[in-house]
């Protein structure tokens, strides 16, 4: 079963500047604007937001 386009696979990057990324799925039909998720990195110690990089 090949993967949907409309759900595809993004990077989400710390903005802490520690070079942590996430990987998760999103729809992008609903939600064309860049994701921003506020999770936990662990370099830096502390929640801060991810921004989804193209």
């Amino acid at each position: 079963m090949a993967r949907s386009t409309a759900r595809p696979v993004v990077r989400l990057k710390s903005t802490a500047g520690t070079g942590v990324t996430y990987v998760t799925r999103k729809n992008r039909q609903h939600h064309p604007d860049r994701l921003v998720l506020r999770k936990y990195d662990p370099v830096a110690g502390r929640h801060v937001l991810f921004r989804e990089e193209r």
